[in-house]
């Protein structure tokens, strides 16, 4: 049975908090100003230690800061604070997240790191978000580029790269823990203690679980997708030297889902639609190993490599992955005025999957890949502390397309101590999955009256190669209002080659029973999409600031068949967000979010997600300098809502509103 509990009393939890922060007494919070958040260092734009404002790129940082007082409890909740990032949760532990547009559970065209360590999967070209998790309070920020980053990261970082940074383990010394639940959120929990194994070197290790209760369906009725994780790594840190630094760092996890599934299969000869109660299961597991040498300021190198082991189990198939991946770079600077980072990747993946239920296949079932790439980036200093040009490109060979170039030019003008103009043009790549490849599978069928069942049957291509993006963008970024930061991108993007599904000759060997329509991969759908990313911080006092921003995407189809195949993003997305701290010991955070409609991608025809609009509310109160209570409310506005379709489920799961409480200790 679900477990609810009455609106009005998380009302009455959430409105003492707000009193007592209105009524309290001034004191200036520990925030950044707004000339500081410009000032953060990044390093994804570059692979090199840099201000956000001097990066050529549209980037926007989470802070640990920003992550703790909006009480994310995932990494995709999280994103939901960044411009131009389209964040759907499917349901209680599946996500679609997306960057300018061609939003999916299987999004294909962004790259997801944790500490250099790429998240991306072969088996749909994209990421699986519920197998992405930290201790959210070790993350120190979270770096998100809007556009492509595939000179520095290679491909699929066509639309934005997502870069999550974790603390080294001599900023999480002591203990903490951390535990709650609530309505959706049924509990949780961390223990993460750190220590000092030397003078020079740290460590720490961490367990964590969650447990959450299943959403609605649109009559009301439970759905079925309960979830539970837990989760244990460790990390060490070491600057053995003044110039050398070692990091090695390692992950273990399992989940539990339950999915109300619809499989489409063929029984008897005849096809049916099997509604079934599914269970699945996946663990997995990664190490990684990372080496610094600093020979001076400008010139520097690090090796890194990593493994990487997952498996899924649920009712239609087995999928195991292992991923063996080494990388070097090298940054060195050339008569003061060139900045040169250059590197060299490879990567070998082994898979194999097994289809239970007969409604898919892969062939072969085992498959290994290899990845080898390079790189080499100048940043050009053409007028000293005013103008700047790059200039770089990627060059891999992979087994599924063969060899791809990804060239791309930036410049940077700093007009004015305040202002700062840039504009780039990239050329990306999504290189093909192995489902693109290899896949076949039982998509759907139909009834029509006096004929036998249509039944579809999507078949894997060979030769289906790579998707192509031709970016531009243009950006400007200001502070020159004082307590007030205004950051703008517009961009258009060229997209060729596109996946597509081309019908083949009807097969009627089956008749009378069915007959079946095959579609096969190909590259034939083209789009134009152009748009605005606004971001905005204003700071009226030391302890109020808002953030806003807000996004517009426009996509233009070469037909109507790659409309309803490719599905349409919401075209307005708009977020506002006040942070308040009126007295040191109380916070109060408040999060608005309006999305548009957008159009999923069916079996059949395309599905229209209504727009909706949600808030958030997060009341903190610091009992002592190290213990913490908070209380925060989700999606209060309505009591479930829908932001995804999944044409596998038997009804599409709405998000419910739910409360939760949570305790915080440092020891």
């Amino acid at each position: 049975m679900k477990r609810k509990i009455n609106f009005n009393l998380s009302v009455a939890i959430v409105f003492p908090a707000f009193l007592s922060a209105v009524y309290a007494n001034e004191k200036p919070a520990s925030e950044l100003s707004v000339e500081e958040l410009l000032n953060v260092e990044v390093t994804t734009v570059s692979k090199k230690a840099q201000s956000l404002n001097d990066a050529a790129a549209a980037i926007f940082v989470i802070s640990q800061d920003d992550i703790r007082r909006i009480g994310a409890r995932s990494i995709p909740e999280a994103l939901r604070l960044a411009p131009g990032v389209d964040v759907a949760r499917i349901n209680s532990h599946q996500w679609a997240v997306s960057i300018r547009g061609f939003n999916n559970r299987m999004s294909n065209k962004l790259l997801v790191l944790i500490d250099g360590r790429n998240l991306y999967t072969r088996a749909f070209s994209g990421t699986y978000w519920e197998q992405t998790d930290v201790v959210m309070a070790d993350i120190e920020r979270i770096e998100v580029i809007r556009g492509p980053g595939a000179t520095l990261w290679g491909a699929n970082a066509v639309n934005g790269v997502i870069n999550i940074i974790t603390k080294q383990a001599d900023k999480t010394q002591g203990g903490l823990l951390t535990a709650g639940g609530g309505t959706e959120q049924i509990g949780f929990g961390s223990l993460r203690y750190g220590g000092k194994i030397n003078q020079s070197t740290a460590a720490r290790a961490y367990i964590k679980g969650d447990v959450r209760d299943e959403n609605s369906l649109k009559n009301g009725q439970d759905a079925g997708d309960s979830w539970q994780k837990m989760q244990t790594g460790f990390r060490l840190d070491s600057d053995y030297t003044n110039q050398d630094s070692v990091t090695v760092q390692g992950d273990a996890f399992y989940n539990w889902m339950r999915d109300n599934m619809a499989l489409p299969i063929i029984q008897n000869t005849q096809p049916q639609i099997l509604a079934l109660q599914d269970q699945a299961n996946s663990f997995g597991g990664n190490v990684l190993f990372r080496q610094k040498h600093i020979f001076s300021p400008t010139s520097s190198y690090q090796f890194q490599a990593y493994y990487d082991f997952y498996q899924i189990k649920n009712i239609q198939r087995l999928e195991n992955r292992h991923t063996i991946d080494l990388d070097f770079q090298h940054r060195f600077s050339v008569l003061d005025w060139h900045d040169i980072v250059w590197g060299a990747h490879y990567r070998f993946r082994h898979d194999q999957f097994n289809f239970y239920s007969g409604f898919a296949q892969i062939y072969p079932d085992q498959r290994n890949d290899q990845l080898v790439s390079g790189f080499v980036q100048d940043e050009i200093t053409l007028i000293e502390n005013e103008l700047w040009l790059t200039l770089g490109s990627k060059f891999e060979h992979n087994d599924y397309s063969g060899f791809e170039v990804q060239p791309s030019a930036r410049i940077l003008w700093a007009f004015h101590s305040k202002h700062r103009l840039w504009a780039a043009i990239s050329r990306a790549v999504r290189t093909p999955s192995r489902a693109e490849h290899d896949l076949s599978l039982t998509a759907g069928s139909t009834n029509v009256d006096g004929l036998p069942p249509l039944v579809v049957r999507i078949e894997g291509n060979r030769d289906f190669g790579s998707e192509h993006v031709l970016s531009y963008e243009i950006g400007y970024r200001t502070t020159a209002i004082k307590h007030f930061s205004f950051d703008l991108t517009a961009f258009y993007n060229d997209y060729s080659r596109l996946r597509s599904a081309r019908p083949l000759a009807l097969d009627p060997s089956n008749a009378p029973n069915y007959i079946v329509q095959p579609l096969v991969f190909v590259n034939e759908h083209s789009v134009h999409s152009y748009g605005l990313e606004l971001a905005t911080v204003w700071q009226p006092f030391s302890w109020w600031r808002w953030d806003a921003h807000y996004s517009w995407l426009k996509m233009d189809y070469s037909s109507q068949e790659a409309k309803e195949e490719i599905g349409q993003s919401p075209q307005h997305r708009f977020f506002v967000r006040s942070a308040l701290s009126l007295r040191e010991d109380v916070d109060l955070d408040i999060m608005y979010r309006y999305v548009d409609r957008s159009i999923a991608i069916g079996v059949w025809r395309p599905v229209t997600i209504k727009d909706y609009m949600s808030l958030d509310i997060r009341a903190a109160w610091r009992i002592q300098k190290d213990f913490e209570l908070s209380v925060t409310g989700q999606n209060l506005l309505q009591s479930h809502h829908q932001e995804y379709v999944n044409p596998a489920f038997i009804q599409p799961v709405e998000i419910d509103r739910g409360v939760y409480g949570k305790f915080s200790w440092q020891f």
